[in-house]
């Protein structure tokens, strides 16, 4: 307890940390120590004294699993997908909780009264207090120390798990609860609704330890599970079968683990991949991370569209075809070299090809065309294989992430869907999947007016995407794409305009125009959308989903009590 709160109060890991002061706490401890007051070393090892002092009075153990985690913070599962505790100390203190409240960069500041009122809501709703429980209150309090390194306006909350007539708080599957509780604030504060929150559409994010910037010794242009899902993705679409997408994946020098059915090694069910190269710097055997062990993420932790039972709805499916895909996943998870030499990923693709990818394109949004605009399953597959086409291309153009990357991810958000409602294509129905193995198999740059065929197309494919957001209602991810459109992908027209004449050729004045259009007001209400929502609550450390995020002190080294 103590030592959380010395750290809340002094200076951060990077000095961030300005006039540290309790916005909001139980009367207890702001009784003696007002809010909007600055808190000095010895006053905040006071309060935690009497946070803690229930616990002292009477004695009370609270105790929580103590899991193993990855060099990443994720928990270790065993085989079977369960949690795995620590053997040498299966359980670990568990009276010290707390959890941050953060803002996103673009959104600003709250006031201080705004943060009272929410950190106290949130505190109740949680059950801390006599009003949101019925029971004796629990203690806590809410420091405010000014905006994080990355510029997110946040505050903290400190509390202890031990009412003060002794009993416990209820603490089972708080994570959960305190998602709720933040879709309630934001509902009741009308703030921004997380989208991910209230409709489990968004990506997977990153895990503190992930962020490129943690440390010097970390940085690195791209976080490691964005760079594999980039590989992955672009392998996917790629591929027209599962033999196929193995070697793809291996051919990217990617260490590849199947993941068997119970009892049963000839059934794969799952996948995981890791980067065997050191140029991400993190992602592999880092004797300062993981042991030497390799970082493997499985499809499902990458984004929910790459788990195997989704990617397989795209892929060929004949008895020749599986017998080939267990013997390349046989090989895989043996580390032998791949089955099928012969594949059609070993033929070299000549630059010429790349006008052909984009007829392809072209064909690709004739069927865009014909979807419903209400069919969300559908333009979510769609976005799928865009992306892919589009990770393709910046893997083999890109060597640092650049728009190209930006891009795939941009389209990918637009493919995260719930499990059950996947769209399951019928036969012949297109794929993009051709376009998406020309980008990747050509090694050798073509001229840049065939790239600027496939830019056209492409810029086309975000365009519709766009659109059907729009008719659908989802308004931001219409603006994220828009965004995409008029900064991403120009700036790869610029790239590949370098050193000619930068006037645009009709078909993209075209498309840039109508971007234009879109961004003066074709949404109907979106300025006004963003008048009346300026801010959101994220409950978040730094966080996986971008959102809420329950962490002890225990986790983090470096917040010791």
């Amino acid at each position: 307890m103590a030592g959380l709160l010395a750290y809340v109060v002094g200076p951060g890991r990077s000095d961030e940390h300005t006039f540290p002061h309790l916005v909001a706490g139980d009367a207890t401890i702001t009784v003696d120590y007002p809010t909007g007051v600055e808190l000095s070393h010895a006053g905040a090892l006071a309060i935690a004294r009497r946070l803690d002092r229930a616990r002292r009075l009477f004695g009370t153990q609270v105790s929580v699993p103590n899991y193993l985690r990855e060099s990443d913070g994720r928990i270790r599962l065993d085989a079977e997908g369960r949690k795995l505790k620590d053997p040498a100390r299966p359980m670990t203190r568990g009276d010290v909780w707390h959890c941050s409240l953060s803002l996103r960069v673009s959104e600003g500041q709250l006031t201080e009264a705004k943060w009272a009122r929410i950190a106290t809501g949130f505190m109740t709703k949680m059950g801390f207090t006599a009003d949101g429980s019925g029971r004796s209150p629990a203690r806590w309090a809410a420091v405010h120390h000014g905006q994080s390194a990355g510029g997110n306006d946040h505050i903290h909350i400190i509390a202890t798990a031990v009412r003060d007539d002794g009993t416990k708080v209820d603490l089972w599957r708080d994570e959960k609860h305190s998602q709720r509780v933040a879709g309630e604030l934001e509902l009741e504060y009308g703030l921004e609704v997380l989208e991910s929150r209230h409709t489990g559409l968004g990506e997977r994010g990153l895990a503190p330890i992930e962020l490129p910037t943690r440390t010097p010794e970390r940085r690195t242009a791209e976080p490691a599970r964005r760079r594999l899902e980039r590989i992955v993705r672009a392998c996917a679409v790629a591929s027209r079968d599962e033999g196929e997408f193995v070697r793809r994946l291996r051919g990217e020098q990617l260490a590849v683990l199947p993941r068997y059915a119970h009892g049963d090694t000839s059934r794969t069910v799952g996948y995981a991949v890791a980067d065997t190269s050191r140029t991400v710097g993190y992602a592999v055997a880092d004797p300062a991370l993981g042991g030497g062990r390799a970082v493997y993420y499985a499809g499902g932790r990458l984004a929910r569209d790459l788990t195997l039972p989704a990617l397989r709805l795209e892929w060929d499916t004949a008895p020749r075809t599986d017998a080939e895909a267990r013997a390349e996943w046989r090989a895989a998870h043996r580390n032998r070299p791949v089955a099928n030499t012969d594949g059609v990923e070993t033929v070299r693709v000549s630059p010429a090809q790349i006008q052909r990818a984009a007829q392809d394109l072209q064909a690709w949004n004739r069927y865009l065309a014909r979807i419903p605009l209400d069919d969300r399953d559908q333009w979510a597959r769609a976005a799928a294989r865009a992306a892919g086409v589009v990770a393709a291309w910046s893997l083999r153009t890109e060597p640092t992430p650049g728009p190209l990357a930006a891009t795939a991810r941009a389209l990918a958000r637009s493919a995260q869907r719930p499990a059950h409602t996947r769209w399951h294509k019928p036969a012949k129905t297109l794929t993009a999947s051709g376009a998406a193995l020309i980008m990747l198999q050509t090694r050798h740059r073509p001229a840049a007016a065939s790239y600027q065929l496939v830019l056209v197309q492409l810029t086309r494919t975000a365009q519709a995407l766009r659109d059907a957001h729009t008719a659908l209602g989802d308004l931001h991810r219409a603006a994220e794409l828009d965004h995409t459109l008029r900064t991403e992908l120009a700036a790869v027209h610029a790239r590949y305009t370098a050193g000619r004449d930068r006037q645009l050729s009709p078909q993209m004045q075209r498309i840039v125009e109508g971007v234009r259009e879109f961004s003066n007001g074709t949404i109907p209400g979106e300025h006004h959308l963003q008048a009346q929502q300026p801010s959101s609550v994220d409950i978040s450390q730094p966080p996986r989903d971008r959102e809420q995020d329950l962490r002890r002190p225990g986790d983090d080294p470096e917040l010791e009590r």
